[in-house]
């Protein structure tokens, strides 16, 4: 039988890459989806040898992107996180990271028309809810992908893309704190179960016997590390109200400890079952709320808070820093997020048809 193409744009979303497709190029029904999906990024391998993906969890994620539904949104975006060595794929949880590609896909995509200048796009983030505004930089109405911004964990410089991310708290449990709690203690080990873009369970590093400032290869070697942490993460899941989370990416793990290089707080983020290279964009925000709010886990960790809004965390990360602006409420109910910016990079790296073998789907 011949292969079924499928039309896809390849872009670096921030620190993480992936294909971007028109959700009407592939399978409605959500079976034959995720078939479709693990075939082209090659799920179920360590090299993701027989597709597109790149052997980590920040290289097989897959953005499927179609015109709004909503009135108040451009484009809805749809995420779907594909297992390196498993054969399986989360559509619980959104990315930060790749979202920051869906503005300049979109365009490519001929979703959103361009402005001359700059353009912005309103994205619904479907698996979620939020909404996100996208700054994009479009001279003479084109996407530019050159400029003099630097993310950690990319090389070079890129042109800027503005993030503004509302209607994140509660984003999967519909709570800020889901379990009802500003700390809960399982197995020992105190933790802040927040819900702020991406469902987190937090706790300090120390309490682990970490110091919060290992290289993504030394906790990845950790297998005593991972094995108690994934055992509390379970319990955590049933305690935010998701159900047994064995099969899914979320509630994700992260360390904190105090900064080294002059910013606010020092984190390790986990996919959970290995450690992210740099930073989740979603996991910075629910790190950012942390930190803000009085009692939780962060309480003590965080330096040079003015306690004004908008506030600025700089979050330490294995390959550098990322900036949070956090703007909020102080009132009887305690911190209040509104929104949180960030600036990330992306760029178009491939276009054309990715192949699947048509005994998975025949094509429309």
């Amino acid at each position: 039988m011949p292969q079924t193409a499928i039309p896809y744009h390849f872009l670096r979303g921030g620190s993480s890459r992936g294909p971007y497709f028109k959700r009407s190029d592939l399978p409605e029904d959500r079976e034959t989806l995720s078939e479709v999906l693990m075939a082209a990024v090659g799920a179920g391998h360590p090299l993701n040898i027989d597709g597109i993906g790149g052997g980590n969890a920040v290289t097989t994620k897959v953005a499927m992107l179609s015109r709004s539904e909503r009135n108040d949104c451009d484009v809805d975006y749809f995420f779907a996180q594909v297992a390196v060595q498993k054969r399986e794929v989360d559509y619980r949880p959104t990315c930060g990271n790749i979202l920051s590609g869906v503005g300049p896909a979109a365009i490519e995509m001929g979703l959103v028309e361009a402005r001359d200048g700059e353009t912005t796009v309103r994205i619904h983030a479907v698996n979620t809810g939020a909404r996100i505004e996208a700054k994009i930089q479009t001279p003479g109405g084109q996407v530019q992908y050159e400029g003099d911004t630097e993310i950690a964990g990319v090389p070079g410089t890129h042109a800027p893309i503005a993030l503004d991310f509302l209607d994140t708290v509660g984003s999967v449990t519909g709570a800020l704190l889901p379990t009802g709690n500003l700390r809960d203690e399982i197995d020992g080990i105190e933790v802040t179960c927040m819900d702020v873009a991406m469902p987190v369970m937090m706790a300090r590093a120390d309490a682990f016997g970490l110091t919060g400032h290992e290289t993504q290869e030394e906790l990845d070697a950790n297998t005593a590390f991972y094995e108690r942490a994934e055992a509390i993460r379970l319990e955590a899941g049933k305690r935010m109200g998701m159900g047994d989370v064995t099969s899914s990416v979320t509630p994700k793990i992260t360390l904190l400890a105090p900064p080294r290089w002059g910013g606010t707080v020092s984190a390790r983020y986990f996919m959970p079952w290995s450690c992210h290279p740099t930073m989740a964009v979603t996991g910075a925000q629910c790190i950012a709320s942390c930190v803000m709010t009085p009692g939780t886990v962060a309480d003590g960790l965080g330096e040079g808070l003015g306690g004004t809004s908008p506030e600025l965390v700089k979050i330490e990360h294995p390959m550098g820093t990322i900036d949070v602006n956090v703007s909020f409420d102080t009132g009887a109910d305690g911190f209040e997020l509104k929104s949180a910016g960030l600036v990330r990079t992306a760029r178009l790296l491939a276009r054309g048809e990715v192949m699947v073998p048509a005994s998975i789907w025949p094509g429309r």
